[in-house]
């Protein structure tokens, strides 16, 4: 469904990501792990066509060229949204004017609809708070409506970006049940998260990155069993 090739980028003089190569297959969860400053945002950003990559790189979406698009169409043509690190949202703006918004490019009146009231069932708080402006909400709240929002925009893939971030562990586990009933529904998944015990737990497959180079990937389990795994970022 997704696939990355040799991906490549740079800041300057400095290589955030060396190389790298992995795959997403049609409804699956896959997360990257790696410390602090190892390429996971930035292998999201590229993905969606908000920073340049080296030539070479190659990232294809069901067969076709995702670089060719430029990042508003990776959303609205491609169906592949992408919730960001601090979340992002509107914070003049109330929690159904960021949702609608998210739908700006959309023509099918009558799922848009539909959509909204199952966000609103899948996160009960947005719609308690519909009317609120998003800048009041509570961190978790301003999570859950970031990942409204790129429910609302297009879904085919959702792309995470540290979605436990400052969150406490019972809204995170709660998130994380949402991501869950998304996924089941259709939505690939791929998550970027410090918490590595919890984003192994959560889904499929992983990726190991370290200093943006690749250097352990396979089934969730698998991971959570490596020595090397355990040691770096379980604890163990």
């Amino acid at each position: 469904m997704l696939s990355v090739e040799n991906l490549r980028v740079s800041y300057g003089q400095i290589r955030a990501v060396h190389g790298l190569n992995f795959h997403i297959n049609a409804g699956e969860i896959v997360c990257i792990i790696g410390a602090n400053g190892a390429g996971k945002s930035t292998t999201l950003r590229a993905i969606s066509g908000l920073v340049p990559v080296e030539p070479g790189s190659q990232i294809t979406f069901n067969g076709q060229n995702l670089l060719a698009y430029p990042p508003d169409k990776v959303v609205s043509r491609l169906g592949i949204s992408h919730v960001p690190e601090g979340r992002r949202i509107f914070g003049n703006m109330t929690v159904m004017e960021n949702l609608r918004l998210a739908t700006f490019s959309r023509s099918d009146a009558t799922q848009v609809e539909h959509d909204l009231e199952h966000i609103f069932s899948i996160f009960p708080r947005l719609a308690e708070r519909k009317t609120q402006k998003a800048g009041t909400l509570s961190g978790g709240e301003q999570q859950m409506l970031a990942v409204g929002r790129a429910f609302m925009s297009g879904r085919k893939v959702m792309l995470l970006d540290e979605p436990s971030m400052g969150l406490a562990p019972l809204l995170m586990l709660s998130m994380f049940e949402a991501l869950k009933q998304i996924n089941a529904e259709g939505t690939a998944i791929l998550l970027v998260e410090q918490n590595a015990r919890l984003a192994l737990k959560f889904a499929q497959r992983g990726y190991v990155l370290e200093s943006g180079n690749l250097v352990l990937e396979g089934p969730s389990a698998d991971l959570l069993d490596d020595p090397a795994v355990k040691r770096a970022y379980l604890g163990g």
